[in-house]
């Protein structure tokens, strides 16, 4: 027969699973530091050597790692995600701007049709709230501040989507775009006539996703998308042309 004695779980498994899924799940959070041990041990009602052990175990893992007189915290596993070889291939190249903008608006279009299927009324609620602080930021003209919560709308999209290994796949992506390894969105932001529209954009992506439109949200998602390519390429032309300006005038002040 196929069954084997059930033994006690340790405390420290325990501990170690609870960790690993809240990993997993994309709620503990990349360079995340964890509360101090004796917090900690309270919260998930363990002895402190439990928690040691567990610890210990996920730091051999690799999903969390000590830092001298600072604590514990999330290990970056996302910088591994590309090779730096071919993260400096990625910035050499236009064409991986826009090879770029094609996936991301393909995984984000389903991942916004799954959202607005599969999310929770929280989950909306958050999406909703982050639009909310964009729509405060758009007044006062912060692009770095802009460009921060537009990553955050994203993300929160694809966090609802609930689907772990597009989240982590994704916010790897992130973190190349944020590094501005594709292209600095803040450029994107600070141009006048796109900003309203960007911010249309969310818009349109959000009444999508309260309505729980499954095709609506897909389709805003590739429109927004789609549009931030054709800036990007409208930029690329400009700072060409630019280029080619102050050749001529260079060879006219020279003449």
């Amino acid at each position: 027969m196929p069954f084997q004695p059930v033994t006690p779980e340790k405390l420290s498994h325990a501990v170690i699973r609870q960790i690993e899924q809240l990993i997993l799940r994309g709620i503990l959070r990349p360079g995340e530091r964890l509360p101090a041990e004796r917090e900690l041990a309270e919260r998930l009602a363990v002895s402190r050597p439990s928690l040691r052990d567990a610890i210990s175990h996920l730091q051999e893992t690799g999903l969390l790692t000590a830092r001298a007189g600072a604590g514990v915290y999330v290990a970056e596993v996302l910088g591994g995600a590309f090779s730096p070889a071919l993260v400096a291939l990625f910035a050499r190249h236009d064409e991986a701007v826009f090879d770029y903008l094609s996936f991301r608006r393909d995984m984000e279009g389903l991942a916004a049709a799954r959202a607005a299927k599969l999310a929770s009324d929280t989950d909306l609620a958050v999406i909703a709230a982050i639009l909310e602080k964009m729509e405060a930021v758009h007044t006062k003209r912060n692009a770095e501040k802009e460009a921060q919560l537009d990553a955050q709308f994203h993300m929160a999209i694809i966090e609802a989507s609930h689907n772990v290994v597009m989240l982590h796949m994704m916010r790897s992506m992130y973190e190349l775009l944020r590094e501005g390894v594709f292209y600095n969105r803040q450029v994107m932001f600070k141009q006048r006539t796109s900003r309203a529209a960007l911010l249309e954009q969310h818009r349109a992506i959000n009444a999508a996703l309260q309505a729980r439109d499954e095709a609506g949200a897909r389709a805003a998602v590739e429109a927004h998308l789609d549009y931030v390519g054709a800036c990007l390429m409208d930029q690329q032309k400009a700072e060409r042309n630019e280029e080619v300006a102050r050749l001529r005038l260079a060879h006219e002040v020279e003449g």
